[in-house]
């Protein structure tokens, strides 16, 4: 049973030392019975007491780490069942299966096209994670010939997925390095792959027919000393597997049932593109740590790291931009300047109309906490006084020739304050972004 913020209260020092970064002892055990930070972070507590709040110092969901250096993919350590009431801490890592029945051609076009996955999107770079390599023809040699054509050719993280302890021993001994996530299909004696990845050190995904299953093999596999698990559900349709999805998730988050404590795996299996996308995105959102897709065109892939980003953004930060002087095209002492907030995709829309234009201009973000331009103006984060601040800090007047600005049209209302306070002129752009390319080639 999971400990209460009281509970744990009564077994911490009550040294208020703050060390912990918390005020008081009873907010730290406050945060630590919600899983929002680990019991390693006070310096005073107690064998015994450490002891006896080892279930509730550790993550609801564990949080496993595949591959190495900077491209690793981490999954799993989440604490909360809806984003509104946090965030989603570690992005679903997205995968392409890759079989070894593929003839050497083949292989070598599809690794490179899941290399050429990676897209910039408001200033985030988003790709895929992972190279799936399945042992579909049994055969080893023929495995262990992809496996080293995938080493070679991609730095993505690895998974191998096989059923033949003997096939995985001769692909972990050439991968080693990589730290690839073992796949278990389901078939054949778990033992020797528990064994496997406790001597390699790699985390393992066990493919399990239901629930009840799940929870004896994971429970099996943490007794053989390996504690980087991954569940995968196989023989389900997608409504079945999404609701399995959630309820792994909510006895995780909800009820502390440590045997489902674990990030998922899932594998689409849909035969056309559109139900596929349709397949991986619901598997984003509920509840997968990992989703492993077939196709490996762009406009497939695209939406599923789109729509990613934008689950495992932060529901209570918008994203943004740096606050600062951007130049776009080839910018002289004539240029205009144009004045809008940091919130990304405002920039980023303004970026690209001033872009179509092929006027070189200066575009002015100001520090607006990531709002867009409306929301700033009526949070008093957008105004005239903020605007003054920016153009002096960013020196501006050193930029350009002439003492003139732009700013958004929908906040025309401070045009005449912010002429006072500045001494620039300004001039009042268009309402809608969409009108910014007539707009500036309406200046020269």
């Amino acid at each position: 049973m999971a400990l209460t913020g009281l509970d744990i209260y009564k077994l911490l020092p009550k040294t208020n030392c703050k060390e912990c970064g918390f005020a008081t002892c009873l907010a730290f055990a406050m945060a630590l019975a919600q899983k929002k930070v680990s019991l390693d972070k006070c310096p005073h507590v107690t064998a015994q007491a450490k002891s006896a709040l080892e279930s509730a110092s550790q993550p609801p969901i564990k949080l496993v780490t595949i591959g190495t250096g900077e491209r690793k993919l981490e999954i799993g350590n989440e604490t909360v069942m809806y984003r509104h009431e946090q965030k989603f801490h570690h992005p679903c890592g997205i995968g392409v299966l890759v079989e070894d029945m593929a003839t050497d051609t083949e292989a070598a076009e599809k690794i490179s096209k899941i290399n050429g996955l990676s897209f910039e999107r408001v200033g985030q770079v988003i790709s895929v994670n992972l190279i799936c390599l399945k042992n579909t023809s049994g055969n080893k040699d023929a495995y262990v010939k992809l496996v080293n054509k995938v080493i070679g050719s991609t730095t993505l993280n690895i998974a191998l997925q096989t059923g033949n302890p003997d096939v995985l021993e001769a692909a972990l001994k050439i991968s080693k390095d990589r730290r690839p996530l073992i796949v278990w299909d389901g078939t054949g004696s778990i033992d020797a792959f528990i064994r496997s990845a406790k001597e390699y050190k790699t985390p393992l995904a066990v493919t399990c027919g239901d629930l009840d299953e799940a929870a004896a093999i994971t429970d099996k596999v943490k007794q053989g000393g390996v504690d980087e698990i991954v569940i995968s559900l196989k023989g389900k349709t997608q409504p079945q597997l999404i609701q399995d999805l959630t309820f792994i998730r909510r006895s995780a988050l909800k009820k502390n049932f440590r045997p489902l404590g674990y990030p998922l795996m899932a594998f689409t299996g849909s035969s056309t593109p559109n139900t596929e996308m349709a397949e991986a995105i619901s598997y984003i959102a509920k509840y997968a740590g990992l989703v492993i897709v077939k196709n490996t065109a762009k406009e497939f892939i695209l939406p599923l790291l789109v729509a990613r980003q934008d689950i495992y953004s932060d529901p209570q930060k918008p994203v943004q931009v740096e606050p600062k002087v951007y130049e776009i095209g080839k910018v002289d002492k004539t240029s205009p300047v144009l004045i809008t907030t940091n919130f990304s995709i405002t920039y980023f829309t303004v970026a690209g109309e001033v872009e179509s234009s092929k006027v070189p201009t200066y575009i002015i973000c100001c520090d607006s906490e990531g709002m867009s331009v409306l929301t700033a103006w009526a949070a008093e984060k957008f105004t005239a006084e903020k605007i003054d601040e920016t153009v002096r800090k960013l020196g501006i007047e050193k930029l350009v020739a002439h003492k003139k600005l732009v700013i958004p049209g929908y906040v025309s209302v401070m045009s005449g304050k912010l002429e006072e306070i500045t001494g620039w002129k300004i001039a009042v752009g268009p309402r809608e972004a969409s009108g910014i390319p007539n707009y500036l080639r309406s200046l020269k």
